[in-house]
């Protein structure tokens, strides 16, 4: 396995550009919407107008403009801030740093078809066959941004596990077990699925039955569809006088005659009920559906049988052949069942939990998250680090503003608990601090924002401006209360702000509707400057999100027992925001099993 390109000190030289430009910028990301307008927090932070940042964050080519607020008699700027006031003053400077500092342009990121490269010498034909591929399309299993994830990391996952010579596979936060049935159905790697929800564990238990159902059921139809292709009959005629023996009154046809249902035929058309449970009804949808399955249902699956004789008319020897046959069946089945290779388990865990104590057949392993909320993702690579039968570590981490923290703003310890940032020591040293605000912007998705998507602008105002009465009207009010989802029942401003005083248990007396739509007039000319400030908190999310990944590559570079570690971009963006991985091998020497 060739190294990878980057060095522990060229990681701590881009952690080190990162945290200065954040030390200018951080403020902006911590500034909290909802105290927008209580806390006059544009005058606080901006010396330039709401169209000036619109203008320069929509801009496609920010090198080529000149910036529009630079006066010959203007303070020298850092990064677009004066460097007295401590306000922007330079837009234009703002956004082209903000873009230097992000991930794609710090350089250390390695591509997927890289990484694949460098996980095999050659491209091997493990290809995506298409019957897993069209379980996993199907809309009744998962949406299209699921599926491209979990085939995007699979394949990789299955490469680190044929690199490190492991046919064991453990999905942290394994949730609903999408990624897990698909590494053990395609790959046949034996997974285990840790999830602290039971209601997910034993729902992807189920989910997985149904595909290794379909699965298998689509996999003989395209065997039965190349092994007759010469044959009389297409797979597809004889699919049609099947089909009128299962909704019919006619019997089962197979080749020239009728005949009576075999158990094995009666099991197979049964599940077909598990995927499509009623028969009559359907929607076109539903019907679409039901032929892709209906279509599975070939010769290979329905196998012939002899018209049933009454057991009273059976020979000794004939009945005793029948009763060893179904011994035999019933010793396979539960032969079938022991060698599942997806066994999703329902457990807490954190970097101290010993794996050997939830699997007993642990052997050497690749350790998988795929979306790891919060703590769980930092805990994972620690896992891996601890574990000496993790030969390899594949992280996808989410939801930032769920991680703890272990300084403060001043650099003072405010846990002394194993904390999920910073997690390398060469922050640690430096007390580093993002603060709950500032990861939640990390979240923000700049590439569906520059589409368009992303930010609710009229419901973070309604919110802003029902601080504003808060302040003015309900002195009693406790912050620790919450408003929670008020704004997506609500048909107006004025019905919203009463939903949320109902909800915040407050007097909606005091203010009649005029009172209240009176705020929304004087604030509602001002919401281009919350709309200008969230979309610099957006520019400024991809430079947060890149310091925590270079954060947790930098622990894996920091260990002597990793010789390979990477930042991987796994998933389109517009896909799937988070969609960089945190990838780890072991020296082949330092990993032992005991």
């Amino acid at each position: 396995m060739k190294s990878s390109s980057c060095s522990l000190t060229e990681i701590q030289q881009r952690i080190d550009e990162v945290t200065r430009f954040l030390s200018i910028t951080l403020n902006i990301a911590n500034a909290h919407t909802v105290e927008f307008y209580t806390h006059d927090v544009w005058k606080r932070f901006m010396a330039v107008s709401p169209e000036d940042v619109l203008s320069a964050v929509g801009s496609g080519n920010h090198q080529q403009r000149e910036p529009q607020h630079r006066q010959s008699e203007q303070p020298s700027t850092t990064f677009g801030f004066c460097n007295d006031t401590k306000r922007l003053v330079d837009t234009q400077e703002l956004v082209q740093a903000a873009k230097e500092h992000s991930l794609p342009s710090l350089g250390l990121c390695m591509s997927r078809e890289n990484l694949l490269q460098d996980l095999r010498d050659m491209k091997s034909e493990s290809g995506t066959p298409e019957e897993t591929v069209a379980a996993f399309e199907s809309d009744e299993f998962m949406t299209s941004k699921k599926s491209h994830e979990v085939q995007s990391m699979s394949e990789v996952v299955a490469c680190l596990a044929q690199h490190c010579g492991v046919n064991q596979v453990i999905d942290v936060g394994s949730g609903k077990g999408y990624l897990s049935s698909f590494l053990s159905l395609q790959y046949a790697l034996r997974v285990y699925g840790i999830d602290s929800s039971s209601t997910n564990t034993h729902g992807a238990q189920e989910r997985n039955r149904k595909l290794k159902k379909f699965s298998k059921a689509y996999q003989k139809h395209t065997k039965a569809a190349r092994t007759q292709a010469e044959a009389t009959h297409s797979p597809q005629e004889e699919l049609i006088e099947r089909k009128t023996g299962l909704n019919g009154d006619e019997d089962v046809f197979s080749g020239n005659g009728p005949r009576i249902r075999s158990q094995e035929e009666e099991r197979v058309l049964t599940s077909s009920s598990d995927i499509n449970p009623t028969v009559e009804g359907r929607s076109e949808q539903n019907l679409e559906t039901d032929e892709l399955f209906l279509s599975a249902l070939s010769v290979d699956v329905i196998q012939p049988a002899s018209p049933r004789v009454p057991p009273s008319q059976l020979s000794a020897e004939e009945r005793e052949r029948r009763k060893r046959e179904n011994l035999e069946r019933k010793a396979q089945s539960r032969a079938d069942s022991a060698g599942a290779v997806f066994s999703p388990l329902t457990s807490y865990v954190t970097a101290e939990t010993e794996l050997r104590d939830l699997i007993n057949e642990l052997e050497d392993a690749v350790m998988v998250g795929l979306h790891t909320c919060g703590n769980l993702a930092p805990s994972t690579l620690r896992m891996f680090v601890a574990k000496p039968e993790l030969a390899a570590v594949c992280s996808v981490g989410c939801c930032y503003h769920l991680l703890s923290e272990e300084f403060d703003h001043a650099g003072q310890k405010c846990l002394q608990s194993v904390c999920g940032f910073p997690l390398s020591q060469y922050l640690r040293d430096q007390s580093c601090f993002c603060g709950r605000n500032a990861r939640m912007s990390a979240c923000l998705a700049l590439e569906r924002v520059a589409l368009g998507q992303g930010i609710q602008m009229e419901s973070l105002f309604y919110r802003a401006v029902l601080h504003v009465i808060l302040r003015d009207h309900y002195s009693s009010y406790k912050s620790e209360k919450r408003v929670g989802n008020v704004y997506s029942k609500a048909k107006s401003f004025v019905d919203y702000v009463r939903r949320a005083l109902r909800r915040l248990e407050l007097d909606e007396s005091k203010l009649s509707d005029s009172d209240i739509q009176d705020y929304h007039n004087t604030y509602r000319v001002r919401m281009d400057e919350m709309h200008a400030f969230n979309m610099l908190k957006v520019t400024l999310a991809p430079c947060i999100e890149g310091l925590i990944l270079l954060d947790r590559l930098c622990y894996l570079k920091e260990q002597e027992d990793v010789s390979f570690s990477a930042l991987v971009q796994l998933f389109d963006p517009l896909l799937s925001p988070r969609c960089y991985a945190v990838i780890g091998l072991k020296n082949d020497g330092k990993r032992t099993t005991s």
